[in-house]
Order: C-alpha cells, then sequence, then structure tokens
C-alpha cells in the first residue's frame, strides 16, 4: 500500500497538465533527434495525490454525500504514460515513505529505466548532473519543491547541461511570507533562505524602501518597510532567471482556493541553440496560453 500524499486544488490539477501535455510534445518532436531522452522529477512524491472529499449532511431534498477518498495520479505516474516514452526516468524525493512508494511505482514498469533517488533534491541533482555527459541526450526536469528548496547553485548546473528543459514552480506565497512586511522581522535566517534560492542579495534593495527625513530641529525620522507585492516579486524571479538561461517564458500564475496568488510557473530553456529555444518555446506558449 503506498502512503497517502495528501495535496493540492484545481491549480495543482492545472499545473500537472500542463508540464503532461509539455512531457508529450517533448517526446514526439524529439524521439528521432536525439539517442536518449530522459525526465527527471526532484520532488517527486509518491506518484498520486490523495483528495479527500468530506461528507455533507442532507439539506432539504438533497442526500447525504458520504466522505470519499479519490486517488489522482501526480508527476511521477503522468511522466511514465508520457507515450512515446522517456528512455530513462529518475524520481527523486527525501522522504523515506515516498522513496518507498516510488520503489512500488517502478515495479510496474519492469522494461523501463527508472531510478529512484532518496536525498535532499539540491544535492542529488548536482550529483546526477555532475557525472553525465549530455552529448546525444535532451531531458525535461520538474522542479516542484517543498517551499523555497530549490538552491540557485542547483539552477547554475541544470543551465550548464546545455540540455535540459525545466519546469520550475515558484513559491510566490513562500517568498511573501519570508520577506516580512516589517523588515526588523526579517531574520538572518530568512534573509539567506530568499538569497540561497535567487542567488543574489539584490532583492532586499528591490523589494525594500528606506526613508530619512530629518525635521527643523535636526531629528532625524525613518521608514523602513516592503514595497514589493506578489507581482514585482515575481518580475524579480523572472529578472533573474532570464540572466541565467537563454531562454524563460513568461509564467503561468496559479492561485489557491481563495484565489490568493500562491504560484508561478516557469518553463526555461537551457540549451542556447536557436532551433532548441524556438522549439520549446513554440511548445510552451501554446500550452501555457491555450489554457
Amino acid at each position: 500500500m503506498t502512503a497517502d500524499h495528501e495535496f493540492g486544488n484545481l491549480s495543482t490539477d492545472l499545473k500537472l497538465s500542463l508540464v503532461e501535455e509539455y512531457l508529450g510534445a517533448f517526446t514526439t518532436a524529439l524521439r528521432s533527434k536525439f539517442a536518449e531522452l530522459w525526465y527527471i522529477d526532484a520532488f517527486a512524491g509518491t506518484g498520486e495525490r490523495t483528495i479527500k472529499h468530506k461528507r455533507v449532511e442532507a439539506r432539504n431534498w438533497l442526500p447525504e454525500i458520504e466522505e470519499k477518498i479519490e486517488r489522482r495520479r501526480g508527476s511521477a505516474r503522468i511522466a511514465l504514460d508520457i507515450s512515446p516514452p522517456f528512455d530513462r526516468v529518475i524520481f527523486m524525493d527525501k522522504k523515506k515513505a515516498h522513496c518507498t512508494a516510488l520503489e512500488a511505482l517502478r515495479a510496474e514498469y519492469p522494461t523501463r529505466l527508472i531510478d529512484v533517488v532518496r536525498g535532499d533534491a539540491n544535492e542529488a541533482i548536482k550529483a546526477e548532473l555532475a557525472a553525465k555527459r549530455w552529448a546525444g541526450k535532451r531531458a525535461v526536469m520538474f522542479l516542484d519543491p517543498y517551499g523555497m528548496n530549490v538552491e540557485w547553485r542547483t539552477l547554475e548546473m541544470i543551465r550548464a547541461t546545455e540540455a535540459i528543459d525545466v519546469w520550475y514552480l515558484v513559491s510566490l506565497a513562500g517568498l511573501f511570507r519570508q520577506a516580512s512586511h516589517d523588515p526588523k522581522h526579517l531574520s538572518p535566517k530568512k534573509r539567506a533562505a530568499i538569497t540561497r534560492m535567487l542567488g543574489t542579495e539584490e532583492w532586499e534593495d528591490a523589494w525594500y524602501h528606506r526613508d530619512v527625513t530629518i525635521d527643523l530641529l535636526g531629528q532625524v525620522d525613518q521608514t523602513h518597510q516592503r514595497i514589493a507585492d506578489v507581482a514585482a516579486m515575481e518580475e524579480f524571479v523572472g529578472k533573474r532567471l532570464r540572466s541565467l538561461f537563454p531562454k524563460v517564458l513568461p509564467p503561468r500564475r496559479l492561485r489557491s482556493d481563495r484565489k490568493v496568488p500562491s504560484f508561478s510557473l516557469f518553463l526555461a530553456i537551457s540549451n542556447p541553440e536557436p532551433k532548441a529555444i524556438g522549439l520549446a518555446t513554440k511548445i510552451g506558449n501554446h500550452i501555457l496560453k491555450a489554457r
């Protein structure tokens, strides 16, 4: 029995459908052009997600609806269902229960080359990329982190392959929480987490404003507060990604059940070749703009 992995909402369904459509188009377009096509899921979960529907009492003429547990495909199983298939699939996750579930999923596909790697995603990605030569290979990587766990150095290593298209789900809600409105609450730990994710300390000057005024009596009044909203943070992340990758498509913003902007789904292309950029951009834009 696999471990329950309960998460997500309608935006989760949209996110996974966008990635699924890209994976299918990717293998179809490149199947005859490269010797090996890979899929790398750095936060793979269990392969499925559990949705619990609460019991609804009978009201007036409406009957009672019993509590129900629904299981839907997660990114790992979606990747294995892609046709034409990937030559190699790599699932990574830090949690033992998730990796146990992924091992069970792998057993359902005995003829496929599927690796399950347990450990910190950043370290696992770095080890995988450092050990491989990318001639004749192309890959898609899905970065759907738990919070703000993807380090900038990891993105630099992905970019250096010149062979990986990256779907990166950025937590706008996480950035908004960590970058406290009052800088007095912006602890060294929070600063370090944001800097580790964005690869620069410039975010603080971009997101905060310090105003110093001196009155006629020479008394100094200082105000220091965050001026960046979610849109400004999203734009800063996009600017950072564009400084690293040859091409980054405009993101698809995803909202919570309360319609609050929570995530931005970016597609970044590491291959600098114009033909590769053109193809990935054509496919990616069609998918992002069609939904």
